[in-house]
């Protein structure tokens, strides 16, 4: 037939396409280019053979030579190696699976129905087969339902083929047609056996494919119930059962915008990249980064941890300890504080604004809850990283310290009220500012844990270590004062002084909360409570 002709014809340049087309090592893994080697490859294969074999037009070949027309069995099963054409099919639907450009569920959908098709229409061909070349033609399963079958149209044979072929398929066995004699009976046997395991591959792909659909939906129905259940359990309060609801939900509303699960495993220059990419500019305008060299850009925004947090949920709790600090990438957070049981609101941050820094510049619990306003995007870096990374970066450390003083100073009247001890360091370093003997240590002073140096004694370039002064007797709880926040000096001297000042006494004795003697300033650690008097 012209069909067939036409189609050969493709395959046939699809073979000697299959000489030019590289191919991909095993054993290197490298891309093999050289056309003398793809060639040796394809020829020493079953391939080669298999392909000519399946192309090859017997039936015209034998007429051209013999110029006999013959219709004999044996070009039909020759025919039959066409078959083997199928595996191109098995292959392009593997590469389309795989193709992100294309649905998998409807890749997988229209896979699943070509196999059933062909499976149907394979059975019902030889079954019709089986009838055509039985020896008594009303004895056969289609000859007992249409006599003289065999002198009527190939398509009505064609049409009872897949009838029956589905019927018995799908198990629903009207019982029109049915086998007649031994040679039928026993491939009906064989076609029932196999249609148990192509109904089982097919209901098992389409559960996979529904169910693959829908496990994030019960994944995140069953953390909500686990939430649920944990809060009632616990007899957790509505608001922050609520909240830890819209936390949870917006978990999976975001799924795919959660950078660490789509960068955890790449490697990590991508992943600096990729960072740097999202939050240079960012980072870059927030003020505390200003003028800071790229070198700690560069180093200290892939440390950087993005979030997103739902509207009205607390990013940051006042009194905490200040493990980390954030700078907003998109959104909008408030910022409170509470006072005598009550909230009160006391400014708006938006991008690129930072939070948390205070806390982690002075080393002491968060002065202020920080909550969102809406569905907010955020930053982080840790309190430890950040420290690591200023060390090394002397004059990095001094601009920043120079930044955060100055955006302290400029802070709103109420935000300084919220800071008494950081109200203290802001008169101290004012002072500092103008003496002349000090000129040199106001561009190094500052409360960073990173760089600070200033007229008591501090070390330059090293951690501060920030204690609390009273002015009487561990045991005189009459006397007790909250105490003054102040920088541990370099010596015993030098605190007594400082201790002078803050105090408005002079004192001989440094002991412990315990009562323990104080005799190495070294031996100090910070928030330290010391008791001079």
């Amino acid at each position: 037939m012209p069909a067939d002709l036409v189609v050969d014809a493709f395959f046939a340049i699809d073979i000697v396409l299959t000489f030019f087309v590289a191919y991909l090592d095993k054993s290197t893994y490298l891309l093999v280019v050289d056309h003398k080697k793809i060639a040796l490859r394809y020829v020493t294969h079953l391939w080669f053979p298999m392909d000519i074999a399946s192309t090859l037009p017997f039936q015209t070949i034998y007429r051209i030579f013999t110029g006999n027309k013959s219709g004999s069995d044996v070009f039909g099963f020759l025919n039959l190696l066409r078959l083997w054409r199928l595996r191109r099919v098995s292959d392009f639907f593997s590469r389309l699976e795989k193709d992100t450009r294309f649905s998998y569920f409807w890749t997988r959908y229209c896979k699943l129905i070509c196999v059933t098709l062909f499976a149907v229409h394979s059975a019902g061909c030889f079954y019709f087969w089986l009838a055509i070349h039985y020896r008594v033609a009303d004895d056969t399963w289609i000859g007992a339902q249409v006599p003289g079958f065999e002198e009527k149209s190939v398509w009505l044979g064609y049409t009872y083929s897949m009838y029956w072929s589905i019927v018995t398929l799908t198990t629903t066995g009207y019982g029109d047609l049915h086998a007649e004699n031994t040679g039928e009976k026993v491939f009906s046997i064989f076609y029932m056996l196999f249609n148990i395991g192509l109904t089982a591959y097919l209901i098992g792909n389409m559960t996979n494919l529904v169910v693959h659909s829908s496990v994030r939906t019960f994944a995140m129905r069953d953390a909500i119930h686990e939430i649920l259940r944990y809060a009632s359990k616990n007899r957790l309060p509505e608001g922050l059962k609520e909240q830890m609801l819209a936390h949870a939900t917006l978990k999976f509303k975001t799924a795919e915008l959660q950078q660490e699960e789509v960068l955890e495993d790449l490697p990590k220059a991508i992943r600096s990249s990729i960072a740097q990419h999202l939050f240079r500019r960012i980072v870059e305008n927030s003020y505390l980064f200003k003028g800071v060299s790229e070198d700690f850009i560069v180093q200290l925004v892939p440390e950087m941890r993005a979030e997103y947090y739902p509207p009205k949920m607390d990013i940051v709790i006042q009194n905490e300890m200040p493990m980390d600090f954030y700078i907003i990438v998109s959104g909008a957070v408030d910022v409170l504080t509470h006072k005598n049981g009550v909230e009160q609101f006391l400014t708006k941050l938006e991008s690129p604004d930072i939070f948390g820094e205070v806390g982690v510049m002075f080393n002491i619990p968060q002065l202020f809850t920080v909550r969102t306003k809406r569905l907010s995007q955020v930053i982080r870096i840790s309190h430890n990283h950040f420290k690591q990374l200023v060390q090394p970066l002397h004059e990095d450390g001094k601009t920043i310290i120079s930044n955060f003083l100055q955006n302290l100073k400029s802070l709103k009247k109420e935000l300084l009220e919220e800071m008494p001890f950081e109200l203290e360091f802001l008169d101290e370093t004012n002072v500092e500012a103008t003496t002349p003997a000090n000129e040199d240590h106001q561009n190094s002073e500052g409360p960073s844990q990173e760089a600070n140096v200033n007229s008591t004694g501090y070390k330059p370039n090293t951690h501060p270590t920030r204690v609390v002064l009273h002015g009487h007797h561990p045991e005189d709880k009459q006397n007790e004062d909250g105490g003054k926040l102040a920088h541990l000096p370099g010596s015993i001297s030098e605190l007594l002084s400082l201790a002078e000042k803050k105090l408005g006494k002079r004192g001989t004795t440094i002991t412990m909360s315990d009562g323990s003697h104080v005799e190495d300033i070294n031996a100090l650690r910070d928030h330290d409570h010391l008791y001079i008097y």
